[in-house]
């Protein structure tokens, strides 16, 4: 799907998104774009992390499960849970392996610097859910906490066979995320089968229904695929480099922005679900900004990056 940004009723630059839309089978409904992209899932696969964490242990209420397949924005909410997973797991903020690093979100960073906090922190990380999730399953399993990044660690063995299952894609190609984890390499078909077997398999019903409860935990309340994920109705996650998921009701949907833009690659993912046919009037509406993105100049709106070519 081709977006270009027009400002004052001329196009200035455009944007390749590629996006495939699946059903419950695995079948094709639609693409949009280069449908053989390839990219590391990153964050994008974090429900099947945290089911993992679970599987292998961990206890996590609703919310903790949430802020576990989280890019979280580093809100004082999103730092408490974080914290709280690892005290339920009897385990000090020390044993978080993320880089140090300031919130995702501006906002956030500017609460944390007017409350005193001067350096950047291992909990403030956006994977520290993720992270603190799995440290929680090693703690539960009596497996080493130390090593838990280490590709060839039993936890990550076990998520390695969990995103090879589900996406139908062998996970050789391992790479090293922006947080220190293990990542693997695929495709826009196999990450939205994924997300088609998230939003219906009974075994992802615990992650599934956290992230639909709880999408500001997911991500940055100010963020677009946060504001998508409020008016979708199922799992949404967003990874690095313009990357994004969704699935409700056995459709699975993926999007990658080919310049690594994630508002771009949300607007193309809502694009779609509206062009098949699985946004209601209201959700359309809500998601206006969302899919066709403001551009502004002198303080107001210009125009906007908006879809101009569609798929197949």
């Amino acid at each position: 799907m081709l977006f270009a940004t027009v400002r004052s009723g001329e196009i200035e630059a455009t944007h390749d998104v590629s996006i495939i839309a699946v059903d419950e089978a695995g079948r094709e409904i639609r693409s949009w774009g280069d449908r053989e992209v390839e990219f590391f899932y990153r964050s994008a696969i974090k429900p099947f992390q945290a089911t993992a964490s679970l599987e292998s242990g961990a206890k996590l209420a609703p919310e903790q499960l949430a802020v576990a397949c989280a890019s979280h924005g580093g809100y004082p909410i999103h730092l408490y849970l974080v914290e709280s997973i690892l005290a339920d797991a009897g385990l000090p903020k020390t044993t978080l392996q993320c880089p140090p690093a300031w919130p995702r979100d501006a906002q956030a960073k500017d609460l944390l610097i007017a409350a005193g906090h001067r350096h950047a922190q291992r909990l403030y990380h956006n994977c520290s859910g993720k992270h603190a999730g799995w440290l929680a399953a090693c703690a539960a399993g009596d497996e080493p906490t130390a090593t838990y990044l280490d590709p060839s660690h039993p936890l990550q063995l076990r998520i390695r066979a969990l995103i090879e299952e589900v996406t139908g894609v062998g996970g050789d190609r391992v790479g090293v995320d922006g947080c220190g984890a293990p990542t693997l390499r695929g495709g826009l078909p196999g990450l939205a089968r994924a997300f088609s077997r998230l939003s219906t398999e009974p075994r992802f019903e615990q992650a599934r229904l956290a992230m639909h409860r709880f999408p500001a935990l997911v991500a940055a309340n100010t963020l677009a695929d946060a504001t998508f994920a409020a008016w979708w109705g199922g799992p949404v996650k967003v990874g690095a480099q313009g990357l994004i998921a969704a699935g409700r009701n056995g459709v699975g949907i993926a999007a990658k922005s080919h310049e690594g833009s994630v508002d771009i690659a949300t607007a193309g993912i809502a694009e779609a679900a509206r062009q098949i046919g699985l946004l209601p009037a209201a959700a359309e509406e809500a998601l206006n900004d969302v899919r066709r993105i403001p551009v502004l100049g002198g303080g107001r709106r210009v125009g906007s990056i908006q879809p101009i070519a569609n798929g197949r």
